[in-house]
């Protein structure tokens, strides 16, 4: 039998739930990337349903088809050249008419589509519903409300879609139509498109060009510059758009604009229906006071030092059980092996892979998944996005506004994701200093180390001394930067979307996808880190490693010869550095100054090689070179300094 195939892509503002369905619909079959050539997320994922396999795109959150930004040109070409076989417009249900904008510039694109009426839970607590069915007829495409969160009408939807796919249900998609003067010159423009540049009309919708181009396009007008004709139709587009410029002293696409806002006001109105007056919610009374110029910053505060505090009392108390009932398992396993085999290859098999592997879970596992799961509720929240708001101020100090400060968060989770998101930042110049920035924000790896080594045995008051002077670095560095690279900073336009009670599926499923990336790559290195290092002692090549080191590492860090292995191996993975460490001598070993230099170190040099093939991506290796080298100096000149004033003192 012949496996029916189908291409769905999801399109819609940012925040619609349109990820959450994304995840509904393709569970843990998921794979992330970038689109060719552009360095902005791909998430793509595959389910079966009602014989089809279906492919799901999920097209970046935008708010409209102009050429604003990469997510935006991105979306528009996936749509108008690779033709999925239907759109699925995500559409947030409480905010209809902000929505609605996107969505007639789909139906201008002659995109086929059915429109998914997204939170209709939330829009009831605010006192909305709509009539969908109206909604429907006025669009001439089908209309499923679904609540994303519960997977309430996702079957609903992805049948309605496979019968407009199918032809079982006939659509009439609206005619998007403006004034009298703006059509008179659409149509005129759409002739001479037409007739001069029929290649491009086999890709794009001819009044769509013609719209576009009375827009002032630069994406379309560089495309129509590619045809012989291509700077006839241009000049003649301009003409007109004066004509209209003249008529309503107003720009062109500020007129095109209006008339799309005015047509999506119009259809919001006659299908939304108000059934109570609006009350203050709990929601807007939290959001007046996480946003407020006064408490705001000491609820912030308060929040980042509770969840490090949980995550350092709760990863301490776990990873003291784990390592009680490991240690027991380990001394017995070590005993009973050397009935069988040679003692030096049970040292390989006990130091060298089963100690990795136990180190893993008892060192890094701890404080990983707690954190990750504060991540995720800190996400789902949306209290990211007032963070990121109440930074503003700060940010615009180093060269960036607020929205910054959401990489910055991500990075406490992992660097990778973290620097993969400056792609939020509108300016190359801005994601460089972002990405600059977000590489030394300690992440769940080095928290490992400093909560594992300086929390637990020095104290936490030393852990969180560790952290503000990493924010003060940031700041600093930051500032440098800003003053050394060319260019101004712009102002903060961003979307506040709305609290909401986090879902526990969706909360279990991002620590679960972050975790397991933890687990299938950290994993693996770490027991070749540790077999490695077994192998080296064994052999006797790890005593002319260390006396080699030992004038650097003893000399100038006052660190034990032997920390310099792990300091090298590190640049692996983070946690292989403590990990290593434990391998290699007893933690309490260590003075406390020491501790803290050891983990100054760790917590500013590159974080791991993963990192660096992001940034390598991201902005190229040149930049790439230059960060990793000016990270590892900076630690290895601050760890030095630190451990002369700490001595002093």
């Amino acid at each position: 039998m012949i496996q029916r195939r189908l291409r769905i892509a999801l399109a819609g503002n940012a925040n619609v739930g349109k990820s959450v369905i994304f995840n509904q619909l393709t569970g843990l079959n998921q794979i992330v990337g970038n689109w060719p050539g552009k360095t902005v997320e791909r998430a793509e994922g595959s389910l079966y349903f009602k014989g089809y396999k279906i492919r799901i795109i999920d097209l970046p959150g935008i708010y409209s088809l102009s050429t604003f930004s990469m997510e935006e040109i991105v979306s528009r070409d996936y749509i108008a050249v690779e033709k999925p076989d239907i759109i699925i417009n995500v559409v947030d249900a409480s905010a209809l008419e902000r929505n609605l904008y996107f969505t007639l510039q789909l139906l201008e694109l002659g995109a086929p589509i059915i429109i998914d009426l997204n939170q209709v839970d939330f829009a009831a607590k605010k006192g909305i519903r709509i009539n969908f069915e109206r909604l429907s007829e006025i669009l001439g495409v089908p209309v499923v409300p679904t609540i994303a969160t519960t997977g309430t009408g996702i079957d609903q939807m992805l049948s309605k879609a496979i019968a407009v796919v199918e032809g079982r249900e006939k659509i009439k998609p609206l005619k998007v139509r403006y004034g009298k003067e703006i059509e008179k010159r659409v149509e005129a423009l759409r002739k001479m498109v037409n007739a001069k540049l029929p290649q491009l009309c086999e890709i794009y919708p001819s009044r769509w060009v013609a719209v576009k181009l009375l827009e002032r396009d630069a994406d379309v007008a560089g495309k129509v510059k590619n045809y012989e004709s291509g700077m006839e139709v241009l000049k003649y587009a301009e003409k007109l758009a004066v004509e209209l410029e003249r008529i309503h002293g107003e720009s062109s696409p500020v007129i095109i604009a209006s008339e799309r806002y005015n047509l999506a006001n119009k259809i919001a109105k006659e299908v939304t229906v108000i059934e109570a007056p609006p009350r203050i919610k709990l929601e807007q009374k939290l959001d007046e006071v996480t946003t407020h110029k006064i408490f705001g910053y000491p609820i912030l505060a308060g929040v980042a030092i509770s969840i490090f505090t949980i995550i350092f009392v709760g990863g301490s108390f776990l990873s003291n059980i784990l390592e009680f009932w490991f240690d027991q398992l380990l001394s017995s396993t070590n005993y009973w092996l050397s009935f069988f085999i040679p003692q030096m290859a049970v040292d390989l098999i006990t130091n060298g892979i089963l100690s990795g592997v136990i180190a893993g879970i008892t060192i890094a596992l701890p404080y990983i998944v707690p954190f990750y799961i504060f991540l995720a509720l800190l996400e789902d929240s949306g209290y990211l996005p007032r963070a990121a708001f109440l930074m503003d101020n700060i940010m615009h100090k180093i060269g960036l506004h607020g929205k910054a400060f959401i990489p910055l968060m991500l990075g406490y989770g992992c660097n990778v994701p973290a620097c993969m998101s400056c792609r939020i930042m509108e300016t190359q110049r801005e994601r460089f200093l972002a990405g600059f920035i977000v590489v030394l924000v300690p992440c769940a790896a080095r928290t490992v180390i400093i909560l594992g080594l300086v929390g637990r045995f020095v104290g936490l008051h030393a852990a969180l001394a560790l952290y503000i002077f990493d924010l003060i670095l940031i700041f600093v560095l930051g500032r440098i930067a800003f003053k050394t690279l060319p260019g101004e900073p712009i102002g903060l336009i961003m979307e506040m979307p709305p609290y909401k009670k986090p879902a526990l599926k969706n909360v279990l499923m991002k620590t679960w996808s972050r975790t397991k990336d933890f687990v299938y790559i950290a994993f693996p290195i770490i027991v070749v880190g540790s077999l490695t290092i077994e192998a080296l002692s064994i052999s006797g090549f790890l005593n002319y490693f260390v006396e080699a080191a030992a004038p650097f590492i003893n000399g100038w860090l006052g660190l034990p010869p032997k920390t310099g292995i792990p300091l090298i191996f590190g640049i692996l993975r983070k946690e292989l550095t403590l990990i290593l460490l434990s391998e290699l001598m007893p933690l309490n070993s260590l003075t406390n100054i020491q501790m803290i230099v050891f983990s100054l170190v760790t917590m500013i040099y590159i974080p791991c090689i993963a990192t660096v093939a992001v940034l390598v991506r991201e902005f190229g290796w040149k930049k790439a070179l230059a960060i990793t080298i000016i990270d590892i100096g900076l630690a290895l000149l601050l760890g030095g300094l630190a451990y002369r004033i700490l001595s002093i003192f």
